[in-house]
């Protein structure tokens, strides 16, 4: 009994200094030995327990808090905030039981971090950027001997910034904007994980004075040499061609062209179609193109007509796959390398495409002049001439966020301005 009421008596000090020290899931900064909420929450479940079980080898005590009936660790470790306020101290909180810090996060992990976020939030092309952007980041740290794998992120300061701006100039002030945004945000990302004391209304001043800022250009495409490629794609199919392969590939880059000039699709977003993403009756497809939005894309006679015949000629191919109909591509690889499988193409192939068969149609000298963006830019202009200026028609079907984008085509397309400069000067 004695040795009970010892125990019992020894509990009730340790509970009462142990507690004053613990904090709820969540605080920060106000305790002497800090937890991490993310950590704690996900590798030790909140539970109800004992006051003094020893667990993990003895070198962790556990306690409850009385009101929450919620388990703490009370000498855990923080792998963010804790080891960057008391790196390499150890601490004899209770006789026997020690805690060792670990080893700091350095810059390059807490970018690695960073960019694992931007990964599940933003889209594939967002994290490349920005994982380009870091990498351009990193190189500026070294060439001012701040090295990212071994420098603790703890050390970052703002002046940084300046340095990363000033190596920037040799981007198009658009790309020098997008990596700056791209550093913020992990200056953003430290603060708001407690992992560095950052100043971030400095750090977005020294950005505002040195960031340059992109100039409004008009779209740059040679119109006339986009009508004489879809001229050239209609007649596709009437040269002549050595096997069915190659039938195959003439036929599917006569429809993605033409696609191309009168839907204003982008090329990934072309290159994404499915034969079921079709409305053959209506003339219209839907899809999710850029930011994740869901739109509704007409498509021409003559285009409807294009992909028809190419899917007339795919026919037995799409049928010995195995696979509904509605799944397949709409259009497809026709190389050595996919053999009898029906598999999409990429984004680099249908780029392919249209360098091929503007060297065909337009000759060495003037087939670097065409990108797959120039027949959206060729779409653009086109509705807005065919409307009479409509810009509220334009914008909608160019799906442009921003009317500000669709007037830049406007300049490229009012005729009545072309027709009262001529008649000034030319009569």
């Amino acid at each position: 009994m004695n040795r009970f009421r010892g125990v019992f008596f020894f509990i009730q000090i340790l509970n009462n200094f142990q507690l004053s020290h613990l904090m709820r899931v969540g605080e920060f900064n106000s305790c002497k030995y800090p937890w991490d909420r993310v950590f704690y929450q996900n590798e030790f479940t909140p539970s109800p327990c004992s006051l003094f079980k020893k667990l993990d080898k003895g070198n962790y005590s556990r306690g409850v808090d009385k009101e929450t009936q919620i388990c703490y660790f009370l000498y855990g470790y923080d792998k963010l905030h804790y080891r960057n306020q008391y790196y390499g101290k150890r601490t004899n909180i209770l006789p026997g039981i020690k805690a060792e810090t670990m080893k700091p996060m350095t810059i390059e992990e807490s970018m690695r971090a960073y960019l694992d976020g931007v990964s599940l939030s933003r889209s594939p092309n967002t994290a490349r950027t920005y994982k380009n952007a870091l990498q351009a980041f990193s190189e500026t740290l070294r060439s001012i001997g701040v090295d990212p794998k071994t420098v603790p992120v703890m050390e970052t300061t703002e002046d940084w910034t300046t340095d990363f701006a000033r190596d920037l100039k040799s981007y198009a002030p658009a790309s020098e904007r997008l990596y700056l945004s791209a550093a913020t945000g992990w200056y953003e990302f430290l603060v708001s994980e407690r992992i560095a004391t950052i100043n971030l209304p400095r750090v977005r001043m020294l950005i505002r004075q040195r960031a340059r800022r992109p100039g409004q250009r008009l779209p740059q495409f040679p119109r006339s040499a986009i009508e004489q490629m879809v001229e050239y794609a209609i007649n596709l199919a009437r040269i002549p061609s050595d096997g069915e392969r190659e039938r195959l590939r003439n036929m599917r880059d006569r429809a993605f062209l033409l696609v191309l000039a009168d839907t204003g699709l982008r090329v990934h977003e072309a290159c994404g179609l499915r034969r079921g993403d079709l409305d053959w009756n209506e003339g219209r497809a839907q899809l999710i193109g850029k930011g994740d939005r869901e739109s509704v894309i007409r498509f021409s006679r003559r285009a409807i007509s294009a992909v028809k015949d190419y899917l007339s000629v795919r026919g037995r191919i799409d049928g010995a796959s195995g696979r509904p109909l509605s799944s397949l591509p709409l259009f497809a690889r026709h190389d050595r390398g996919a053999g009898s499988k029906v598999l999409p193409i990429t984004t680099t192939t249908g780029r392919a495409i249209v360098h091929k068969r503007a060297q065909e149609a337009l000759g060495e000298r003037d087939q670097g002049m065409i990108t797959p963006h120039s027949f959206r830019h060729y779409f653009v202009t086109t509705v807005l001439r065919g409307s009479g200026g409509n810009l509220k028609l334009a914008q909608e079907l160019a799906r442009h966020r921003n009317i500000s984008v669709t007037q830049r085509y406007a300049h490229l397309s009012d005729d009545e301005l072309d027709r009262g400069y001529y008649e000034i000067f030319d009569t």
